[in-house]
């Protein structure tokens, strides 16, 4: 008897015991978090952060872009805001914005390395890769894309060619609801694939559907509360289920899909003919084969590629489902595009880039798509290099830098209507006007390195299919502005009609 008791109080010592001792890690932990995140001294003033989880609770990840204005209002236009270990920093109005996105001394031109995308890409790729890695990846991509014909009229062509066959897809619809999602994500993605992988898909190839569905997937995803807590706990959450691992499974499946089209172009590659991306990188591999320090190797060539895949597909083609969107919703502007491409191209000429400067009503119209459809709301994050200052603020090195797109498309002063659709704020005298506060592919040595590509393919896409439909909401179906939230901000999924206009 007395036995058992000594064994049942030893057990429950024990179970006490290690109770106490996980209480105790817990509360050693949150004081040490507590302490460690005293803020230095002239740090840009925020929300006080909690221990461990920092002001996670502080941010709708649903509508994040939007409710970070309110915190904007209450603390400035410098904001800190921290997300467990990552401390960042968010900047409002064009002065500061232009300051850290042009700063000569380059205090804020790399890209913070997060455990999610660490876990996805290392420190490979275009979009965040930081040092000698993304100068010798970007040099190299600009030239590559630029002899595959970016900014000459074989790749001009190449767009209108695919304008050609999304117009015959959608007219295979017969005026009656569709969703034009995965059309247009197809035919903006073709564009992008010609050139690296030396060949469009089919839209009604099965395999490259998926492919774009788990890319629209872990677009969203990525944005979720559990991918952002993955971010702040990845030594707990990598043994979790939840999106996140959905998110790493799809870019596993993406990854295998490209180094595929790698050993697919390897059986057949020729080092004095380069067909495409894919030709000319394994000839840059090759030339830096047994050098040290060369940042091509088919790792690089793989991440490089989906850098490309991503920003080639996904920006454009939600810009121009936005588009189609705004001319459903806005009849009388929807006439007096279709008024001008009348007067300019009439019903068969092509559009081409050379139009463009006769059609400043259309070209008004597609910048205000791009205002309002504000796709990378708080922009591409960018990291303090070494400490610095910025406005009288401290900024210690390793700071996490957003720059508030959203403000500026929205700001009161720059915009006479920033909440309305209005393409008149892209027009003066009947011209076309560029505008200052306009920023959708930021600016300085990190902007969009596709911009010019971008430009052409939203003219004459938008153009094309303007020329050739009127689009509308279906019968008995409204159609709203509602987002999607993710690593772009998306119309919810929808349909719409497109009447043939022949």
């Amino acid at each position: 008897m007395l036995a058992a008791v000594g064994s049942l109080a030893t057990a429950f010592w024990a179970a006490f015991h290690a109770r106490t001792l996980l209480l105790g890690a817990v509360a050693f932990l949150f004081f040490a978090d507590f302490f460690k995140r005293q803020r230095p001294k002239n740090y840009p003033p925020g929300p006080w952060p909690l221990p461990l989880f920092g002001n996670f609770f502080h941010v709708d990840f649903e509508n994040s872009h939007v409710a970070v204005q309110l915190l904007v209002k209450k603390y400035g236009n410098i904001l800190s805001l921290d997300f467990g270990n990552l401390s960042s920093v968010l900047i409002t109005g064009l002065p500061l914005i232009k300051e850290v996105l042009s700063n000569t001394d380059q205090y804020f031109v790399n890209r913070p390395l997060t455990p999610l995308r660490a876990r996805i890409f290392g420190k490979n790729g275009l979009i965040m890769s930081n040092g000698q890695i993304w100068k010798e990846q970007r040099r190299f991509t600009l030239t590559t894309l630029r002899n595959f014909g970016l900014g000459r009229k074989s790749l001009e062509e190449r767009i209108q060619e695919e304008a050609y066959h999304l117009i015959e897809a959608i007219k295979e619809e017969n005026g009656q609801p569709f969703n034009p999602h995965f059309k247009i994500n197809n035919a903006v993605s073709n564009i992008i694939c010609s050139i690296t992988f030396g060949e469009r898909f089919e839209y009604h190839n099965a395999q490259f559907q998926e492919l774009l569905k788990l890319l629209d997937e872990v677009t969203c995803l990525e944005a979720s509360k559990c991918c952002q807590l993955y971010n702040i706990f990845p030594w707990i959450m990598k043994f979790l289920p939840g999106p996140h691992q959905t998110v790493f499974s799809n870019w596993d499946k993406l990854k295998l899909f490209v180094s595929r089209e790698v050993e697919k172009h390897k059986k057949d590659w020729n080092p004095d003919e380069s067909r495409d991306f894919i030709d000319a990188y394994l000839k840059e591999i090759e030339k830096y084969t047994g050098k040290n320090a060369s940042s091509f190797y088919e790792e690089n060539l793989i991440c490089s590629t989906l850098d490309l895949f991503f920003a080639g597909t996904e920006t454009t083609s939600t810009t121009l489902r936005w588009g189609l969107l705004y001319l459903a919703l806005y009849p009388e502007v929807q006439e007096k595009v279709h008024a001008e491409i009348d007067r300019v191209l009439g019903p068969w000429q092509q559009p081409s880039m050379a139009a463009r400067e006769s059609m400043p009503y259309t070209n008004a119209v597609i910048h205000e798509v791009q205002r309002m459809g504000n796709i990378i709301p708080l922009n591409v994050p960018r990291e303090v290099v070494a400490d610095t200052t910025l406005a009288g603020y401290y900024l210690p090195k390793g700071t996490m830098i957003l720059t508030n797109l959203t403000a500026l498309h929205k700001d009161p002063t720059e915009w006479a209507t920033p909440d309305t659709f209005n393409p008149e704020h892209f027009l003066e005298n009947g011209q076309f006007k560029k505008r200052e506060a306009f920023l959708p592919f930021s600016m300085g040595k990190r902007a969009c390195l596709g911009e010019q590509l971008a430009k052409s393919e939203l003219f004459i896409f938008f153009t094309s299919l303007a020329q050739k439909f009127t689009f509308k909401p279906p019968d008995n179906e409204k159609l709203s502005l509602k987002f999607r939230m993710g690593l772009t901000v998306s119309p919810v999924s929808h349909r719409i009609c497109a009447i043939p206009r022949e």
